[in-house]
C-alpha cells in the first residue's frame, strides 16, 4: 500500500480549482510551447521572415510577442500566488529574505544571459538564420549550461518564497 499522507498534506496548500492557479499553469505551459512551435515553423518555412521583410524584423516581432506573453505569465503567476493558501512556516523574515536572495541571483542570471546573447540570441534568432559569431562562453554560461532557464526558475521560486 502507498501512504498518500504527505501528498494529501501538500495538496491542502494548493487550491488547484482556483481560476488564478489554472490561468498560471496554462500560461506557464503555453509560453515555451508557443515560441518553440513558432520558431520551428519559421525555421522550416521562413514565412515570418517573408511577411516582415527580413529575418531581423521577424525575430524582433516574435521577441516582442514573447516578452508580452511573459508579462501575462508573470501577472497570472502573481495573482495565483496571492490567492493560494500560505504555509505558516514561510511567513517570517528568513523566508522573505531567502526568497529575495534567490530572486536576485535569478535576475542576475537572466539579465547577464540577455546581455551576453543580445536580443536576437535570446529570442530565437538562430531559427531565423541569425547566428552568433561564436559560442558564448562568458558569464553566466561559464557557470551554467542554461542560465536563462535556471534564472527564470530561481526568480519564480524566490517570488514564491517572498
Amino acid at each position: 500500500q502507498v501512504d498518500v499522507t504527505a501528498m494529501a498534506r501538500l495538496f491542502s496548500y494548493v487550491d488547484v480549482t482556483d481560476s488564478g492557479f489554472i490561468a498560471a499553469v496554462l500560461s506557464i505551459a503555453f509560453n515555451p510551447l508557443f515560441w518553440n512551435v513558432v520558431a520551428r515553423w519559421e525555421h522550416k518555412t521562413r514565412a515570418l521572415s517573408r511577411v516582415f521583410g527580413s529575418p531581423h524584423a521577424a525575430c524582433y516581432c516574435l521577441g516582442a510577442v514573447i516578452l508580452m506573453l511573459n508579462c501575462v505569465r508573470s501577472h497570472c503567476f502573481t495573482e495565483a500566488m496571492k490567492s493560494q493558501p500560505k504555509l505558516e512556516g514561510l511567513d517570517c523574515h528568513w523566508a522573505y529574505y531567502s526568497g529575495l536572495a534567490i530572486l536576485a541571483v535569478g535576475t542576475l542570471f537572466v539579465i547577464s544571459s540577455f546581455l551576453a546573447l543580445g536580443f536576437t540570441g535570446t529570442f530565437l534568432g538562430d531559427y531565423f538564420g541569425i547566428l552568433m559569431e561564436a559560442k558564448v562562453t562568458s558569464f553566466p554560461f561559464s557557470v551554467l549550461d542554461n542560465p536563462m532557464y535556471w534564472g527564470s526558475t530561481a526568480i519564480y521560486l524566490g517570488w514564491s518564497l517572498m
